[in-house]
């Protein structure tokens, strides 16, 4: 499937992990999809998405608002050299668990986030959350309907808004966004450029 992305939607997928990254949060969500397709590299989901009034700061202040962030202590490059000599991270997570309380680990699903806003994160690894998985299968099954070969970043951004029930799709509706619109709207915008 992604031999079929177009270089602005490849730059929406590494985008998606570095917004993960950098909000210390694992797994890559549709928020994180959703703020990479907002980076002006993204082509003209970008554009879309501010013609209906989203930007990038008041998406990361709804991020902070419902989710938090996870100041990471760990990731998987520690995991890795405390192996190498000996260490394994997982006993010493679960002894210091046991002595002092869970951490903060992430979880497969955001709802378990809320109420943790701000916790130190052990990250080993940073997988696609099912739903953002699911979004990229919805952008493949959006440029087919479309009858196009490519995917681009916005039949990512019509993934997103056919999936409708992540973050995103929270996040956008939070906006006042009428999704409905925003796909009218991407539609026009690709019938336009082919």
């Amino acid at each position: 499937m992604f031999e079929r992305f177009t270089a602005d939607a490849r730059d929406v997928v590494v985008g998606a992990r570095a917004e993960a990254a950098s909000l210390g949060h694992a797994p890559i969500g549709t928020e994180h999809l959703l703020l990479a397709l907002l980076d002006p590299r993204s082509g003209s989901a970008s554009r879309l998405l501010a013609g209906v009034g989203v930007d990038k700061a008041w998406v990361y202040a709804e991020i902070d608002r419902l989710v938090g962030r996870c100041p990471v202590i760990f990731d998987s490059g520690d995991a890795a050299a405390l192996r190498s000599i000996g260490i394994d991270l997982d006993v010493v997570l679960a002894r210091v668990e046991a002595a002092y309380g869970p951490v903060g680990r992430p979880t497969s699903s955001h709802r378990r986030w809320f109420g943790r806003r701000n916790k130190p994160c052990i990250q080993l690894g940073r997988p696609f959350s099912g739903r953002s998985k699911k979004v990229l299968v919805l952008s493949l099954r959006e440029a087919l309907r479309l009858e196009h070969k490519w995917i681009g970043s916005e039949h990512i951004l019509l993934g997103l808004i056919r999936e409708g029930e992540g973050l995103a799709a929270l996040i956008l509706a939070n906006a006042g966004v009428d999704l409905a619109e925003l796909r009218r709207r991407t539609e026009s915008d690709l019938a336009q450029a082919a």
